[in-house]
């Protein structure tokens, strides 16, 4: 069995901001190739472990361990969220003492031309150690070395030459990993990298980190992402770290077993300790009272266990929407743009769609194709290029805006929900309350709040208005784990109408019963759920059809009632896509361990379960880039 260095470690942390412990007593090691997610709430501590890991950050106790020369690149969760110049310039500054050196040996070359005799020796013994600084740092080959890494992490010629403050929250992130990658890391550490991406985006930094060699660490609430890419996940919860192998569902997994294990033996222990109490009150005088002596030295040496703690919850519940007509809303000869310095800039065209009662749509496409503009067309904010669309009869709608910077900045979280509705103060701690706001957190500002708690702040904003049609734009950015399954939830029971744009699969497999994929100026609509839709593209993969090497996308005409999520979608304009015996042996694949999964459920192997599984995803996730290849 091969043993793996230690890249980085730690013993026995502490971190305290005042009086606020952040964690205590993590003990951690990194093995070279390890692929670790790191999970938690939002503020339990995830970015200091981090920044401290980093020496970004004192702390109060322990110690850390690394080899010497261990070189870490970091993705911080705002990459590049300053500076000048190009995204090209910004990459380079990480070789800015290679620059200056390339200066000062021009300057110096330039003496020894001018110079003569003790003068001349001494320019020309400048210019051989700058030389020897210059080659030692890999100066003949870092402009190389960058465009091999520009290329490896799909930056085009045209993105590098983006001004930085024109650049996509995407392209930044890609910049920034390309900027960690120049120095050849032995550990790459990366903050919320999911955030920003879309679909391609994701699916290539999934790939890109299946194939990287050096160890790495996620930060990241994307269930779907971790469990295709980690192999461990620390959770960083009650100011503890406890270490869990697997990916996310694993850990899942694992952790439920776990708290019933702890609630069994705490309820042990604890009837126990009633028993022996109750003996030793009865008994501590009489014939037995020496026994009772013994049984409560006995106790008073007992350990006692704690009760498992539970995660407290976002209590997110809809109210009853009230009713509107079948159709909700209804696009006619739709092209959806905008007007740029006088000039008409069309981005799609969306046929003539009807999105019915109780239906959830998800708008899906790459980043800066149009869908919050999208969005905004619909609700009347910026007017139609072309056509009309409109809404049904007594639609009422509510608007979550992605990055809610709708909330003005010196507002208190209470004057924020105030803002939308008169209420009293009984009502509105108590309503805050549903979404964690809390005590005296009810009057911070909202400048000072994190992205997440932005997000439940707006959430609550929205849903105190009583829509009826839920229109929102990248919901679960900034939510943590909790808050976005609380946010799921809600959703589920919502019993009006939900369109929503997001890269969030998890979210997507789960909520949405429509699908509108925009891609090359054109919106295509399928009827079904996003699991209808890849089993779909999966079947039709292996018809005998050559007619195109892309995959299109199907299409339907009307949008169905909602929740039927085993409803299998009806008549699909097959894609078509050229035959592959590899794809082919691909599925057989699939299909035998899905048998060995029906055969390992009815005899209730539990690990045998897991590992079925993690092979399952993984060859899914294969089978699911080459169907998805039509957004790339």
């Amino acid at each position: 069995m091969k043993v793996y260095m230690t890249v980085i470690g730690a013993s026995h942390l502490s971190l305290h901001y005042a009086e606020i412990e952040i964690f205590s007593d993590v003990t951690l090691q990194v093995n070279e190739r390890a692929r670790i997610g790191i999970v938690g709430p939002n503020g339990s501590g995830k970015t200091s472990l981090i920044r401290v890991l980093l020496g970004e950050q004192d702390y109060d106790k322990g110690e850390i361990f690394f080899p010497e020369h261990v070189r870490i690149g970091y993705v911080p969760q705002t990459a590049m969220d300053s500076g000048k110049g190009t995204i090209k310039d910004q990459i380079m500054s990480g070789f800015s003492e290679l620059i200056k050196l390339e200066m000062e040996l021009t300057k110096s070359a330039l003496q020894i031309e001018q110079t003569e005799g003790s003068e001349r020796k001494r320019s020309e013994q400048r210019y051989s150690t700058l030389l020897d600084k210059y080659e030692s740092m890999g100066g003949y080959d870092y402009q190389n070395r960058m465009e091999r890494v520009v290329l490896g992490v799909g930056l085009s010629e045209e993105v590098l030459n983006t001004p930085l403050e024109d650049a996509s929250g995407g392209e930044r992130t890609r910049a920034a990993l390309a900027s960690a990658l120049l120095g050849e890391p032995d550990l790459l550490i990366l903050d919320e990298p999911t955030n920003y991406l879309d679909f391609k985006g994701l699916e290539w930094l999934e790939d890109f980190l299946s194939h990287f060699s050096s160890a790495f660490i996620v930060v990241s609430h994307d269930r779907y992402f971790l469990d295709r890419v980690v192999k461990e996940i620390w959770e960083i919860d009650d100011c503890k770290l406890k270490s869990y192998p697997g990916n996310f569902s694993k850990y899942r997994l694992l952790k439920e077993e776990e708290i019933i294990r702890q609630e069994k033996e705490y309820q042990k222990q604890r009837d126990h300790i009633r028993r022996e109490e109750y003996f030793i009150a009865r008994y501590h005088a009489g014939q037995r009272s020496k026994e009772a002596r013994g049984r409560a030295r006995k106790l008073s040496r007992i350990e006692r266990l704690e009760a498992p703690t539970y995660d407290e919850k976002v209590h997110i519940s809809s109210a009853s929407a009230s009713r509107t007509g079948q159709t909700v809303i209804k696009t006619m000869d739709l092209s959806v743009g905008y007007v740029h310095e006088g000039q008409i800039v069309n981005l799609f065209n969306v046929p003539d769609y009807e999105i019915q009662k109780e239906t959830t749509t998800a708008i899906i496409g790459s980043n800066g194709i149009g869908k919050t503009t999208l969005l905004k067309t619909i609700l009347g904010e910026i007017p139609p290029i072309k056509g009309s669309v409109s809404l049904g009869h007594n639609v009422k709608t509510g608007y979550f805006r992605q990055g809610s910077d709708e909330i003005p900045e010196d507002l208190t979280v209470m004057e924020a929900l105030l803002q939308i509705k008169n209420l009293s103060i009984g009502e509105a701690r108590s309503f805050l309350a549903r979404f964690l706001f809390k005590g005296e957190e009810i009057f911070e500002q909202v400048k000072s709040l994190s992205g997440g708690e932005r997000g439940r702040l707006a959430l609550a904003r929205l849903l105190i208005t009583e829509p009826n049609v839920l229109i929102l734009d990248e919901p679960t950015t900034h939510l943590d784990i909790p808050s976005r399954e609380a946010l799921e939830t809600m959703l589920q029971d919502f019993d009006g109408s939900v369109i929503f744009v997001s890269h969030d699969r998890h979210l997507i497999s789960l909520l949405a019963n429509n699908l509108w994929f925009v891609d090359d100026g054109q919106i295509h609509e399928f009827e079904g759920t996003y699991d209808d839709w890849l089993e779909s593209n999966r079947k039709n993969t292996f018809s005998n059809q050559k007619i195109d090497q892309k995959i299109e996308i199907p299409v339907k005409k009307s949008s169905k009632k909602k929740a039927p999520q085993n409803k299998k979608s009806k008549s699909v304009k097959p894609p078509s896509i050229d035959i592959s015996e590899s794809i082919e042996a691909l599925e057989n694949e699939i299909k035998q361990i899905e048998q060995k999964l029906d055969e390992a459920s009815n005899s209730g192997d539990l690990d045998l379960i897991i590992d079925l599984g993690e092979k399952h995803a993984s060859l899914t996730s294969k089978m699911e880039k080459a169907l998805s290849s039509w957004l790339n």
